[in-house]
Formats: C-alpha cells, structure tokens, sequence
C-alpha cells in the first residue's frame, strides 16, 4: 500500500506531516514528490525529504494522493507532471485528499467541475469558477475526493481520508491488524474485584 503527497517549498508543515505520519500509521509507504528530488521546506521550518521528482512518478503505483496546502500549490499546480498525476487520480476514482490551497492542483487538472469542495477561504472563488460548489465546512466529501479548509480542520480531514480509505477496502493491510483486533474490548480489559 503506497501513498502519494506532492508538494513544494513553503507548504503548511502540520497538512503535509499530519497525514504523512497517519498514513505511515496505518501501514502505507508514504512517497513525497516535489519539482526535484531532494529537500523541501515548509513554511514553519520543518524540512522533509522529495524522494521522487514528479516527473519519476508512476500514479498507478499508488493507492491515494495527498495535497497539502501553503504557498507550495502555486507551484505544484504550474507543472504539467503533477497535473497528470492528479489527473490520473481523479479519472481512476482513486481517493485525493487536498486541504487548505491543495485544491489549486486540482482547479488547474480541470477536475473539480460538478463536484463539491472546500478550501482556504481565499481561493474559494478560484473553486467556484472552477466549476464545483464551495461548502465552507471543516471537511466535505465528494466520491472519492475529501477537502478541508485549514490546519484547524486536520482531525476531520485526516477521519474522513481513513474512513474512504477503509470503505474502498485499502486501509490497513491483514499484516496490520493481530488476532486481539477480533478481540471485543470487554474481553481484553480486565475489571478490579
């Protein structure tokens, strides 16, 4: 189970490593793409690693896209790899998962017409024009393509990513999961007498 995240320089830390490190909790190997492999920066500090340039990218390799948000999609959204990639994504009704600015790389995909989305209150008459229908709600779900707003809305954002993921049946790995899982709570929790 592999996991995508395209980003750039100056993206908002907490939307690229909190569903980084969800992702990694729940068994995938997460792959973060960037214009060129190697460092990128967010806009609090944290560095993390590009291990693929987006041009190295192969999308059907990979189970669900993640796109964080900052100032890193005006970026993103101006390379024609990372395009095809979100592309890919949408026209394989395989989950997407864009929070903050993240729906820019989608607007410039040209896939959000007839779906509903939310986004950073700033680019929502760029979402609108786009042609999807802008619910400003910490997290909206349409098909396989879950928005959030902001960092604010990660809890929300990160439930309903692991929520598609499970129904779409590509969650957790039978390696994830040992024979206490089966277990009912009430029979692994001993009571004091």
């Amino acid at each position: 189970m592999k996991a995508l995240i395209l980003s750039a320089n100056d993206f908002e830390d907490t939307e690229l490593l909190v569903p980084y490190y969800r992702l990694l909790e729940a068994g995938y190997r997460v792959d973060i793409a960037a214009e060129k492999k190697g460092t990128i920066r967010g806009m609090h500090g944290y560095e993390v690693k590009a291990i693929k340039s987006f041009a190295d990218v192969d999308p059907k390799e990979y189970t669900i896209l993640i796109l964080p948000g900052g100032k890193a999609p005006a970026s993103v959204r101006q390379d024609p790899q990372a395009i095809s990639i979100a592309q890919h994504f949408v026209a394989n009704n395989k989950p997407v998962g864009a929070i903050c600015h993240g729906p820019q790389t989608l607007i410039s995909a040209g896939v959000l017409r007839g779906r509903k989305a939310t986004c950073y209150g700033a680019i929502a008459d760029e979402v609108w024009e786009a042609g999807a229908e802008y619910e400003d709600r910490e997290v909206v779900v349409d098909g396989c393509l879950v928005t959030s707003r902001y960092p604010a809305d990660l809890p929300a954002f990160t439930r309903e990513i692991m929520k598609l993921l499970s129904k779409k049946g590509v969650c957790f790995s039978d390696e994830y999961w040992d024979d206490v899982a089966a277990t009912p709570l009430t029979s692994i929790v001993k009571t004091r007498s």
